[in-house]
């Protein structure tokens, strides 16, 4: 208490008033910055990503329309690059050339689904814009159940997203490169891989590395269109001569009259309808990833929604109106693809034609691989809102190094990479996969949507239910037929695994839940309760070493009634050997007890000497395990694990309590050059104080221009001296001075910290961990600490906003 009992006397102290209490030397600032040396595999991951961004920066993160078109509009963008392909794959085999006459009205069927969708989605933003949206819309309104379908269906779009994206993305590269064919996976995995760095390097950083691919592929495909309307218009466009043509898929004879009268040509027109159903995946991105925008979040989330159905309507009705004229001929093999023949087509011969088909067919590849990055920029997102909910691992809820869902995005790549080598990366395999769950999801959040308008009647609710009414039943039928026409071509195994991975969470979440009503139940009575009389502590000692000696010197830092080192006797001469060493270095008054222990189980001998030592029932045991922790992996296979045995029997026992207490083997020489080194540079910092000012505004996130003049370093700071320092709040915690509340604030700079208190207080306006702060007042020690009582202070940016506020401890 600053040396002193009293309030006036607390004041006094600090403020420099006269006091009869003697004072200790004053001393500088007790916590000095320390270097603590990091692990070899940090360094390299901050080589590799660069530096780690503070949680502060999140707000910085955020994306505006242009970049956010990029990242989240990629992957339904670039299914315009494809879907037409799908259309005539499935047309062509049965009716031949009179798949062309069907493409552009499938097409802009397509693009009826696609504006309502988008309409629909528009109404989702506006009331759900935190994010989330078929996995929050469907919890909100249906429940937590129909929500995991909803989100399960998501995630495993995502997933195929990744593997269509990337698979079709190397078709176009082996279009235009035919000899990197027989290297089509490995290309696809090196694309995945590619991604995943990307975007383990930060939101930011993967939309500028994504935009540019993004709009290059958009103006080639403008003038791809552009140029053969034209050609179109002077009659210079016309259809490839295909009988010379090999690798084609089989070209159907049958005329559609004829099939329609056999009823197979609607089954046949409804399974392309399908396939081409994968143009308007990707709608949902942009709901999923609303916060991620710049404010108003909402509004810039609605205006590039717009932007992106309307590009993929022009670019898809274009390509599909390009092959009425062009006649492209879908082979076998993937490659090469239609829209390729319809750029050859479109661009003719020559230097400049060929140039420009090499970069529309580098356009359609970047363009396809990037659309991946949609499920990279949205699948950790979701998958964090159901770890959230307690559905899935709480280590997807984690932001990692670069203020990303670290964990989500290794997930995404390595399911996408099993799933791509499963299927040789060929799309068309892929595909029936493919958007079941996407239009499972559609379904049930347009529905959910529904409900909503329904429940609140907010105005405009008419309007709403018609959108999300009518997306929600154009979302059923195209699911509907993507069902029926594509079950037997893989759909069954969708069909199947989002049960089971409904089952699978719902399982998790009931075991979250079960842990955390045991571990809240009666929480406060426990904490509450008395304690017990006695306190023995008890070191399991296997010989006499470093590891051994540190866990009884943590023993006897905890004060016990009673303090016992315990060896169990397996070999008695080794027992015999160190009981004489333990006399001979002069231990003999902290008590070793021998325990006999003939058949070896060392974990029912632990419990049992715990249970004698509880059955007084005023008695509280903690049992201390020495626990060496080895430097590399290799060197725990080298030794047992006993310890966790006896550590896991011991738990059951009321009121035992187990510590395990580490040595770092090999690392004694890695302390002492960390001693050094804190001297030594305690040593130079006072001979360096003026040069600290801008060294610990940069790296507090303090800018030189906001620390004020004859602002000191923490570590310049003398008791009893007035200073004005600047820095963080790395820790808040409320306690009582002489029964006041008084909140207690850690403020940090590279150099040091030290503690601001406002005596009285729970809450200071302003004041919160990781804010900005400048602090003016007069030192005091409190328990061998530097503090400020009741301050002057200035925050210069809190925790969350930047924008400044003022005020006063006085």
């Amino acid at each position: 208490m600053f040396f002193m009992k009293t309030e006036p006397d607390i004041l006094g102290e600090v403020e420099g008033a006269p006091s009869d209490v003697p004072h200790a030397p004053s001393p500088r600032v007790a916590r000095a910055a320390i270097d603590v040396p990091e692990s070899t595999g940090y360094r390299l991951k901050t080589k590799i990503l660069g530096p780690p961004l503070h949680t502060e920066q999140l707000a910085h993160e955020r994306l505006g329309i242009p970049t956010a078109l990029a990242v989240f509009s990629s992957d339904c963008i670039s299914s315009s690059a494809y879907a037409t392909e799908q259309i005539l794959t499935h047309l062509i085999p049965i009716i031949g050339l009179m798949a062309f006459s069907l493409v552009v009205p499938i097409t802009i069927a397509l693009l009826v689904v696609l504006f309502f969708l988008i309409m629909s989605y528009r109404e989702t933003i506006k009331e759900y814009p935190t994010a989330g949206g078929a996995y929050m819309v469907t919890r909100d309104n249906f429940g937590l159940l129909p929500a995991q379908v909803a989100g399960v269906s998501l995630l495993t779009d995502y997933v195929l997203t990744v593997a269509v994206s990337t698979a079709a993305g190397t078709d176009a590269l082996t279009s235009a490169v035919r000899a990197l064919a027989p290297f089509h996976v490995v290309i696809a995995l090196s694309f995945i891989a590619l991604l995943a760095f990307g975007n383990l390097k930060g939101v930011k950083e993967s939309g500028k590395l994504f935009a540019a691919p993004t709009y290059f592929f958009i103006a080639m495909m403008g003038l791809l269109i552009v140029t053969g309307i034209v050609k179109w218009i002077g009659g210079d466009l016309r259809a490839q001569d295909i009988t010379h043509l090999h690798g084609i898929v089989k070209i159907g004879t049958h005329g559609v009259e004829n099939e329609l009268l056999y009823g197979a040509g609607l089954f046949v027109v409804l399974k392309a309808f399908a396939s081409g159903g994968a143009a308007v995946t990707g709608v949902e991105a942009i709901s999923n990833g609303v916060t991620a925008f710049r404010r108003p979040e909402w509004v810039n989330a609605r205006k590039t929604l717009i932007i992106m159905g309307a590009t993929l309507g022009v670019l898809f009705l274009g390509l599909s109106i390009l092959s009425t004229k062009t006649h492209p001929i879908p082979y076998s093999t993937g490659s090469p693809t239609v829209i390729s023949q319809v750029g050859k087509g479109v661009f003719g011969g020559g230097a400049a034609g060929h140039g420009l088909f090499y970069l529309l067919q580098a356009g359609t590849m970047l363009i396809l691989v990037l659309a991946a990055n949609t499920s990279f920029a949205d699948f950790p997102r979701l998958a964090s809102f159901h770890a959230g909910d307690h559905f899935m691992p709480k280590q997807l809820t984690k932001r990692g190094h670069r203020l990303v869902f670290s964990n989500g995005i290794l997930f995404l790549a390595a399911a996408a990479a099993v799933l791509l080598v499963a299927t040789s990366a060929e799309v068309d395999r892929l595909i029936p996969l493919y958007a079941i769950g996407v239009f499972t999801s559609f379904t049930m959040s347009q529905s959910g949507m529904a409900k909503h308008h329904l429940t609140h009647k907010e105005p405009g609710w008419r309007k709403g239910i018609f959108v999300n009414g009518t997306g929600a039943v154009l979302s059923l039928i195209v699911d509907v037929i993507i069902l029926i026409t594509k079950f037997t071509s893989g759909a069954w195994v969708v069909c199947l695994l989002v049960p089971i991975m409904v089952f699978g969470l719902t399982r998790l979440n009931r075991q979250y839940e079960a842990e955390a009503h045991e571990l809240e139940e009666d929480a406060p009575r426990a904490a509450e309760s008395p304690i017990l009389s006695r306190h023995v502590v008890l070191v399991l000692v296997d010989r006499l070493d470093l590891a051994s000696a540190r866990a009884i010197q943590y023993a006897r830092s905890m004060v016990p009634d009673e303090l016992r080192a315990v060896h169990f006797v397996i070999d008695a001469d080794r027992a015999a050997v160190l009981s004489e060493e333990w006399g001979r270095l002069g231990l003999s008054r902290l008590p070793l007890e021998l325990v006999d222990t003939p058949d070896r189980r060392l974990a029912r001998a632990a419990v049992e000497l715990c249970a004698e030592t509880l059955a007084d029932g005023d008695t509280e045991v903690s049992l201390l395990l020495p626990r060496i922790v080895h430097a590399r992996a290799w060197h725990r296979l080298l030794h047992d694990r006993s310890a966790d045995a006896i550590a896991a029997a011991v738990a059951d026992l009321p009121h035992a309590n187990v510590t395990f207490v580490p040595y770092h083997l090999g690392s004694q020489h890695r302390r002492d050059e960390l001693t050094r080194s804190s001297s030594s540079k305690a040593g130079r910092r006072s001979s360096s104080v003026s040069d600290r000012i801008a060294s610990h505004g940069v790296e507090e996130g303090i800018t030189p221009d906001q620390v004020p003049e004859g602002a000191t370093p923490i570590s310049a700071a003398v008791v009893r001296q007035r200073v004005r320092v600047a820095g963080r709040i790395r820790a808040l915690r409320v306690q009582p001075w002489a029964g006041v509340a008084t909140l207690e604030c850690t403020v940090v700079d590279p150099t040091g910290s030290l503690l601001i208190v406002f005596l009285g207080r729970k809450h200071v306006a302003g004041i919160s961990t990781g804010a900005k702060i400048v602090v003016e007042g007069m030192v005091g020690d409190h328990n061998g600490r530097p503090a400020i009582l009741n301050p002057t202070y200035r925050i210069i940016a809190g925790a969350e906003e930047p924008a400044p506020t003022h005020g006063s401890g006085h």
